[in-house]
C-alpha cells in the first residue's frame, strides 16, 4: 500500500524546484511563450462562441451542434491527416495550421462586429476550425520530442497542460467581462491577433533538419499500418479506449456549462467565466502535480484514480443548483480531466515508436477531441 502511494506522489526529490526544467531549452521556451499568448485568446473565443450561440438561439441542441461541427472532423479526418504528420516537417505544418486558425478567428470577428453574424456562419466556421485542428492536434503532440530531451518529455507535456489550463483560468474570466461590456466580437478579434504569438515563436525556432523516419508508402497503406499498430499494441489500445470513455461521458461538461449556468444557476456570462476558471484552477493544479513527477512509474494508477474522481464529480454536479457549491465541484472536475488526459498523453508518447508517433497522436486526438461531440449530441 505504501509503495502504491509512493507511485502516485511526485517521485522527484527536487520536484518543485525542477517543475520548469523544460524551459531551459530555447525551442521549448519559445513554444511555451507563444502558446501562453495564443491559448488565452482561444479560451476567450470559446466562451464567446458558446455565449453567442445560446444568446442567439436559446437552444441547447444548437449549442451541442456547434461543438459537434468543430470537433467531428477530428474524429473523421485525423487518421488521414496524421499520416502527413509523419511525412512532412512538423514545424512548417504548425505555422500553416496556426495561420489558418487566425483567419478563422478574424472572420468570426468581422461577422460579429458588423452585426451580420448568424448561426449558419458559426456552424461553417466551426467546421473549418475542426478541419484545421484535425491536422494541428496530432502535429502539436508529435512535435514535443523535437523540442526537449527525452528525459524531459513528461515535464514538457505537463507544462503544456499547465499553459492550456492557466489560459483556461485567465481567458474565460477575461472573456466573460469583455462580453458583458463590449460583446462577443472583441473576443474573436483578440483571439485572431493572439495567434501571432505562436506563429512568431515557431518561426524563431532552430531545429534539426526534418528527416522522414520511415519509407514513404501509399497513404492508405500508412493509415492501415497506423491502425494495426495501435490496435495490436495492448497498452496503447487500452489507453485510447479509456480516453474514449472519458471523452464521451466527461468532456461534454464543457459544452453544456453555458446552458447549466443560464438555466439552472440563473447566471450570466461573468458567472460562466468564473465556473470555467474554477475548472481551470483544478486543471492547472493537476498540470503542476504532473510536472513535479520525474518518471512515468505510477502514471497508470494516476489515470485510474483521476478517471474515478471525474465520474464522482460529474454525478455530484448533476444534483447541484447552488452557485458556490457548483464552483467548488468544478475544482476536482478540472483536476481530474487534466490529470487523466495528460497522463495518458505522456504514456502514449513513451510507448510509441518515433516513426509512428504522428499516427498514434492522431488517434489520441480522435479519442480526446473527436469522441466528445458524439457524447455531447447523445
Amino acid at each position: 500500500m505504501i509503495r502504491g502511494l509512493r507511485e502516485i506522489l511526485p517521485d522527484n526529490g527536487k520536484a518543485f524546484s525542477s517543475i520548469l526544467i523544460s524551459l531551459k531549452t530555447r525551442n521549448f521556451r519559445l513554444y511555451f511563450t507563444g502558446m501562453c499568448v495564443s491559448l488565452t485568446g482561444t479560451w476567450m473565443q470559446q466562451i464567446a462562441m458558446s455565449w453567442l450561440v445560446y444568446r442567439l438561439t436559446g437552444s441547447v441542441f444548437l449549442l451541442a451542434t456547434v461543438t459537434f461541427m468543430a470537433q467531428i472532423p477530428i474524429l473523421l479526418v485525423t487518421p488521414l491527416m496524421s499520416v502527413f504528420v509523419d511525412r512532412f516537417d512538423r514545424q512548417k505544418i504548425l505555422i500553416l495550421t496556426q495561420s489558418l486558425s487566425m483567419v478563422q478567428a478574424l472572420s468570426m470577428a468581422v461577422l460579429t462586429l458588423s452585426g451580420v453574424i448568424e448561426v449558419w456562419h458559426i456552424l461553417i466556421l466551426s467546421l473549418l476550425i475542426g478541419c484545421i485542428n484535425a491536422l494541428d492536434n496530432p502535429t502539436r503532440q508529435a512535435f514535443y520530442p523535437s523540442l526537449v530531451a527525452k528525459e524531459h518529455l513528461s515535464n514538457a507535456i505537463a507544462l503544456n497542460s499547465a499553459v492550456i489550463n492557466g489560459s483556461r483560468l485567465i481567458g474565460p474570466a477575461v472573456g466573460g467581462v469583455l462580453i458583458g461590456i463590449f460583446g462577443e466580437g472583441l473576443c474573436f478579434l483578440l483571439n485572431g491577433i493572439s495567434y501571432l504569438g505562436v506563429i512568431i515563436a515557431l518561426s524563431l525556432m532552430r531545429l534539426s533538419p526534418f528527416t522522414v523516419q520511415h519509407r514513404r508508402q501509399n497513404v492508405l497503406t500508412d493509415i492501415q499500418e497506423g491502425f494495426s499498430y495501435v490496435s495490436g499494441n495492448i497498452p496503447i489500445r487500452a489507453l485510447l479506449l479509456l480516453m474514449s470513455a472519458v471523452s464521451f461521458f466527461g468532456l461534454p461538461l464543457m459544452t453544456f456549462i453555458p446552458a447549466y449556468v443560464k438555466d439552472i444557476l440563473q447566471g450570466d456570462s461573468e458567472m460562466l467565466g468564473f465556473l470555467l476558471s474554477c475548472i481551470g484552477v483544478g486543471s492547472f493544479l493537476a498540470a503542476l502535480y504532473l510536472a513535479a513527477r520525474k518518471s512515468v512509474v505510477g502514471l497508470g494508477k494516476v489515470v485510474t484514480i483521476s478517471a474515478f474522481l471525474l465520474g464522482i464529480s460529474l454525478m455530484i454536479l448533476s444534483y447541484i443548483d447552488t452557485y458556490w457549491i457548483a464552483a467548488l465541484i468544478c475544482l476536482p472536475a478540472g483536476f481530474a480531466i487534466i490529470s487523466t488526459v495528460a497522463s495518458i498523453n505522456t504514456l502514449l508518447q513513451t510507448l510509441s515508436d518515433e516513426d509512428k508517433r504522428g499516427r498514434v497522436m492522431g488517434y489520441l486526438a480522435m479519442t480526446f477531441t473527436g469522441i466528445a461531440p458524439v457524447g455531447s449530441m447523445f
